[in-house]
């Protein structure tokens, strides 16, 4: 029987990426899941139906849970530290550090990407703006830090076998910074929920967590 590990971030809310998880859980069932932490010990998702996560130090660590973000410059070495050395095949969930999980040689390694690391790429200098690290001392550490963390992020994408975009347009994000192509799967959608209304009424409406990454305040300057 082939062995599978289910690779994540953090379980920390049950939102877009978790609910991948799930999907890629009930296709997978016998999968091992393995991720930086798990802040829902207390109360985990059904979908994880008792099923027990592999985590590592940076869920011990003073404040991981409130300041998980904060701890960006130890996680490309937190997720080294994960083994999944017994599964044939790795699947990880990413959007910054998961595909960099180290595997062997044999074995066949499938990241599916809601998002290449977006504070350090793309989104650098917008991220610098809003933690108000534009000028300054810290600011010079919060550059170098993001420097190594795209050199890191650059050479884990080398040792990825495929690739699985969200949509398009993470497919050429995917390709303008790691140079690789991605198959396109779009996440799951309960679509038997919905119902398609032809008739427009005038108004928009926008469903969505309020990080700062979702840039809600350019949906409301729009209008």
């Amino acid at each position: 029987m082939t062995r599978v590990a289910i690779v994540h971030e953090c379980f920390s809310t049950y939102a877009g990426s978790e609910k991948v998880v799930e999907q890629m859980l009930q296709a997978l069932p016998e999968a091992e899941l393995f991720a930086l932490a798990n802040f829902m010990k207390s109360n985990p998702p059904a979908f994880m139906n008792g099923r027990e996560v592999t985590t590592t130090f940076l869920e011990r660590l003073p404040f991981a849970k409130r300041a998980y973000r904060s701890y960006l410059p130890l996680m490309p070495m937190a997720i080294e530290q994960l083994d999944v050395l017994e599964a044939d095949l790795v699947v990880s969930s990413q959007h910054c550090v998961s595909h960099g999980v180290l595997c062997r040689p044999d074995q066949v390694h499938i990241s599916y990407v809601h998002s290449p690391v977006r504070y350090a790429w793309d989104l650098q200098f917008e991220y610098l703006r809003q933690a108000n690290l534009h000028w300054g001392l810290k600011s010079m550490l919060a550059r170098m830090i993001l420097h190594y963390i795209r050199i890191w992020d650059r050479a884990a994408a080398d040792r990825v076998d495929l690739f699985v975009a969200n949509s398009r347009f993470i497919a050429s994000r995917i390709r303008r910074c790691y140079r690789r192509e991605a198959e396109v799967i779009y996440p799951p959608v309960a679509v038997k929920d919905f119902e398609l209304q032809e008739q427009k009424e005038d108004f928009y409406l926008v469903a969505s967590r309020m990080v700062p990454y979702k840039r809600m305040g350019d949906v409301v300057e729009a209008f």
